[in-house]
């Protein structure tokens, strides 16, 4: 026993990161229905990187090499979405490139924070653009790399390589790990890689199996599969996937049907695959999985379905997992009834407020402020508010004395309240926040929440839409 031990250890040692890259496994759907179908998840979230997009990152890093375009010193640059970004660093930390990635600001702020923690040049821009304006995250790229001194543009949309990692290495490994009985493939289009190459691949394998495209709602591909045009494009939420463009390297030869997915449906499904197969999934995850869903329900006969896990959800824990956030713009819906209390979005009974006691300190309510990034707390007594601490009692207190947070709430707090009925107009409100102060719901007494001026922003917002 000792002596397989030690030759499994060394079996499964590895000579650097990188080598820790594709041989992702499959795992069966178990407890979701998918009608007379199996559905397989290739589980790319256990990539080093934690995506797919590893495969395009060493691949297409590789092949800059091979062919002279860049070399000890080079300087990386490239437009992504996030995770072709963080799979690009795995990589050009290996191998000791400068990265500079140009990221639209939608994306999510664990990509981002994870990106600089690599020691990444992240430039953020505007994700309410469209190619050919300045700040459109391709074309920013593009100026980045002629106005930087030794640098190569990965450019991910043009790039053979990318679509080669897939040919060489996801196809294999899904046509081995189900012995060939693979029936239909469900992938999104970014830069279309994944599709191109699993194409190239099961172009000569098995040119049977069909391609199901999942589509964000907003983007532009379905519209272009089924009616050979498109208009201008939309927004939608899901990182990493969609189009306001036909990606140049895309291959639709052995497309066979497209699926839109809301944004609601593609979050929907993910926390569904978390609850029930306990997979820690991405937003595009959900889009993919959403389509391979109702295509498998579709299906008169028994086929082998197989789709992605692309990334893992921990890159999205502020966002599709944050109940908050989907309720702040619209991804969930609460039950509506009528008054003021439809407005605030954390609710005192629900347990959804961060609050303090009045005996509590000023150092307890700084590092619930820093710990929730809050500017303000409500003192709470027995179901009732009776004060509210900002940032500038404590500042002030500090300014004054500076040992001062081990003193009480209660003698800093401001009681000087403005309360408002649920009964109470919108109108009511602004003369509120026009005065300086927050509006505090009770009801009869009780507290319900405060109303911020966002709180009120996003209800109108979404009222309009």
């Amino acid at each position: 026993m000792i002596f397989e031990g030690l030759f499994y250890f060394m079996h499964n040692m590895k000579k650097n990161i990188l080598e820790l890259i594709g041989n992702t496994p499959l795992v069966k759907v178990n407890r979701i229905d998918t009608g007379n179908c199996s559905l397989w998840l290739k589980m790319e979230n256990t990539n080093p990187g934690g995506s797919i997009k590893d495969r395009i990152g060493l691949s297409m890093i590789l092949e800059a090499e091979d062919s002279g375009h860049i070399k000890p010193g080079s300087v990386l640059v490239e437009a992504t979405a996030g995770n072709t970004g963080l799979g690009l660093a795995l990589v050009a930390i290996a191998k000791g490139y400068k990265l500079i990635l140009v990221v639209p600001d939608k994306m999510s702020r664990e990509k981002i924070f994870h990106l600089k923690a690599m020691g990444v040049e992240v430039v953020l821009t505007r994700s309410d653009v469209n190619k050919g304006h300045p700040e459109y995250y391709q074309d920013l790229a593009e100026q980045i790399t002629r106005h930087t001194p030794g640098a190569y543009y990965i450019n991910q949309f043009n790039n053979p390589a990318n679509p080669l990692a897939h040919e060489k290495t996801t196809g294999p490994e899904i046509f081995d790990e189900l012995k060939g009985a693979v029936d239909a493939i469900v992938v999104g289009i970014g830069s279309s890689g994944t599709l191109t190459g699993l194409t190239h691949y099961f172009q000569k394998t098995k040119p049977d199996v069909e391609m199901i495209i999942a589509d964000p709602a907003g983007s532009v591909i379905k519209d272009y599969l089924t009616e050979g045009c498109y208009g201008v494009a939309g927004s939608w939420f899901v990182e990493g996937i969609g189009e306001d463009f036909i990606p140049p390297i895309a291959d639709f030869s052995m497309v066979k049907g497209a699926y839109t997915i809301t944004d609601e449906e593609s979050f929907e499904t993910a926390r569904e695959l978390l609850k029930t197969e306990g997979i820690l999934a991405g937003s595009s995850s959900g889009t993919l999985i959403a389509a391979a869903i109702k295509y498998c329900r579709e299906q008169k006969s028994a086929k082998n379905v197989v789709t992605f896990v692309c990334d893992s959800g921990n890159k999205y824990l502020t966002k599709m997992y944050n109940d908050f956030w989907l309720r702040d713009n619209g991804l969930i819906k609460s039950e509506q009834v009528g008054d003021l209390t439809d407005i605030i979005s954390r609710n005192y009974e629900k347990n959804e407020i961060v609050y303090l006691k009045p005996g509590d300190t000023l150092n307890n309510a700084y590092k619930k402020m820093h710990s929730y990034d809050i500017s303000q707390i409500p003192v709470i007594e027995n179901k009732r508010i009776v004060g509210i601490i900002d940032e500038s009692d404590i500042l002030n207190a500090l300014v004054n004395r500076k040992d001062t947070l081990c003193s009480a709430v209660k003698d800093y707090m401001s009681s000087n309240l403005v309360i408002l009925s649920p009964k109470d107009k919108i109108l009511d409100l602004m003369y509120v926040f026009s005065s300086g102060m927050t509006p505090i719901i009770c009801d009869e007494g009780e507290f319900k929440g405060l109303i911020t001026r966002i709180d009120l922003i996003n209800y109108l917002n979404l009222s309009i839409s």
